[in-house]
Parts: structure tokens; sequence; C-alpha cells
């Protein structure tokens, strides 16, 4: 995510912050190591899951917070991935129910401070690894029908795949982009001016769809609709 959307990671700082919560980034943090499961190799992603558990362990967190839903996905189940290592297994568990989707927590927190007006009318796609992975669907919705002037449009089968699908739009081209055709004109029915995907794979998938199907379509992830919400709000107050 900080190589490819950072301003999605700016935006989710500054949204916690508004929120009351402090923000650290543990140094030693590393790559959740999903794209290595995805690819077989267990034995690197076990390694890159010790290394992030040393790190946000240490830093004695209340919550672990992620904005990309195949990460968070992975990061939930570090406990199962390092099951046989005696010494792991335990903090791997512990590390495991700390991480949390950031739209479900602040769904659960409850938004705080004023959000200003984002005149937009958007359609919002189910990642996989957040609606089947993790079971998470209506939070995301509920923080968007929040923003004030936004109107969210329901697209059938939002929870279908993009084609994304971690590294099947490299593994599986072909298929991959039936399934990004079979999306882009579903979003297409909606008339939505964006399409809302809080998870990075999603993102780059409906990007290239977009300019291949659907040049008008903007392509955004919940923080961003959410800063832009707060700071349309911190901007007509000083009128």
């Amino acid at each position: 995510m900080p190589l490819l959307f950072g301003e999605v990671n700016e935006a989710t700082v500054r949204v916690l912050q508004r929120n009351g919560c402090d923000v650290i980034f543990p140094k030693s943090q590393t790559c959740c190591g999903a794209l290595n499961i995805h690819n077989g190799e267990s034995t690197a992603a076990k390694q890159m899951a010790r290394q992030n558990i040393d790190a946000f362990l240490a830093a004695n967190v209340d919550a672990i917070i992620v904005n990309a839903a195949g990460c968070g996905a992975v990061m939930k189940e570090y406990g199962y991935l390092l099951r046989d290592d005696p010494t792991y297994a335990q903090k791997a568990d512990r590390f495991g129910s700390l991480v949390k989707d950031a739209g479900d927590f602040l769904a659960g927190l409850g938004l705080v401070g004023e959000l200003g007006a984002v005149k937009m009318t958007v359609t919002y796609q189910d990642p996989c690894h957040l609606a089947h992975g993790q079971r998470i669907r209506s939070q995301p919705r509920k923080l968007l029908q929040s923003i004030p002037g936004l109107t969210l449009v329901e697209m059938e089968g939002s929870d279908r795949c993009c084609g994304s699908a971690g590294i099947y739009n490299i593994t599986h081209p072909e298929m991959s982009r039936h399934l990004l055709k079979e999306k882009m004109q579903t979003i297409a029915l909606t008339d939505a001016e964006a399409v809302v995907a809080p998870n990075p794979g999603c993102m780059l998938q409906l990007c290239y769809g977009a300019q291949q199907y659907g040049p008008k379509l903007s392509v955004y992830h919940l923080m961003d609709l959410l800063e832009r919400s707060y700071s349309a709000a911190e901007a007509a107050s000083h009128k």
C-alpha cells in the first residue's frame, strides 16, 4: 500500500487521528506475506509474520489497523500460519486478535467530529478478502452513508470477484479480464460516478477496468472519501 497508494495510508492516519487515535508505525514491520502465501511460499510468509509479530507486540498497541483487505485477512490468520511454531503460536494468536480492518474499526468506534458534504454518487465493491474472508460487509457501507451529500447505489453482485484476487490476475490473466469486464458492465448499470473498494488489489484492477471500459469512472478507497468529508467540514468552518 505505501508504494502503490501512499495517499490512502496518509488519509487513513488522518481519519484515525481525527477520531482520537494515536497512530504509530513500528519501524521493523514488513510485508504481511499475503502474496507469498498466494504463491505457495509459506516459509517466506512465516518469517514475515514473525517479524511483524515481534514489531507490533513490542509496541504494546491496542489495535493493529489495516486498510488493505487482503493483508488484514492474512494477518488475522497468523495464528494458523504459525500453529506449529512453539515459540510463536501463542503470540501469533494474540497478534491476530489485535488486527482490525480500518473501516470495521471506525464503524465500531463511531465517527466523531463534523463531516462535510461530498456530492458524489458511488457504488461499493466488496473485496473478497473483506466480505468473504473477514465477514465485513455492512460496516463500510455504514461509513459511506454517514457522509453528507454522498449517495450510495448498490450494484448487483457486489461481492462477486473483480478478477484481482491476490495474484490471480497475473497467474490467470484471461479469466481475470473476463471477470473484470463483467464487473465493469455491472458498475455501469448503477450510473455511479465512482466505485469504492477498500483493497489495493481491487483498486488496481478497477482502475485498469476504468481505463478500458469506463474512462469517466473514478476509483476510491473508503478512507479517501472519509478524509475528503472531514476536510470539507474543516474548510467550511473557516469561511
